[in-house]
């Protein structure tokens, strides 16, 4: 089967099988590994990518249901101007600490600000609830994401 979709940008092909996780492909395939096997529930957010402009857990996602879609994975996301708003928020307040959560705590945080340029803090938490800090750095994670919203005016 040729699965065809949009990755981080690029037209690519897949010769996955339909009932292969969208997680074990970027992974073995694609070589990115940005996205980290947490659970393989879809409970902890570790896997986590925008799939067609939704945060989506990769463990839960059958390739043949990617098909003609468009994946961003933090690879694709770190290239861009709200990543790089993001990146330095989190930094100011040293919201990264085992890292393991990050690139799915980051892929989170963009769909937050995107739907929402100027997210209360409940917003923000609610926002971020599927996603499992291990080491409970929330507070801080939260205390980025609001930085990321005032010091990213009108890129979201």
């Amino acid at each position: 089967m040729m699965i065809q979709f949009i990755l981080n940008g690029q037209e690519v092909v897949s010769h996955a099988k339909a009932n292969e996780r969208l997680l074990d492909v970027l992974r073995t395939e694609f070589r990115l590994t940005g996205a980290k096997c947490g659970c393989k529930e879809g409970e902890c957010g570790a896997c986590s990518v925008i799939l067609d402009g939704r945060l989506v857990n990769t463990c839960m996602v059958a390739m043949g249901t990617v098909h003609g879609s468009s994946v961003l994975t933090i690879e694709g996301y770190s290239q861009t101007e709200r990543f790089s708003v993001l990146e330095k928020a989190y930094a100011a307040v040293s919201a990264v600490q085992c890292g393991f959560c990050i690139p799915g705590m980051m892929l989170a945080s963009e769909c937050i600000l995107a739907k929402n340029p100027n997210p209360t803090e409940a917003q923000i938490r609610t926002g971020i609830s599927g996603n499992l800090c291990r080491c409970t750095g929330y507070n801080a994670i939260v205390e980025a994401i609001a930085i990321a919203a005032k010091e990213g005016q009108g890129l979201w």
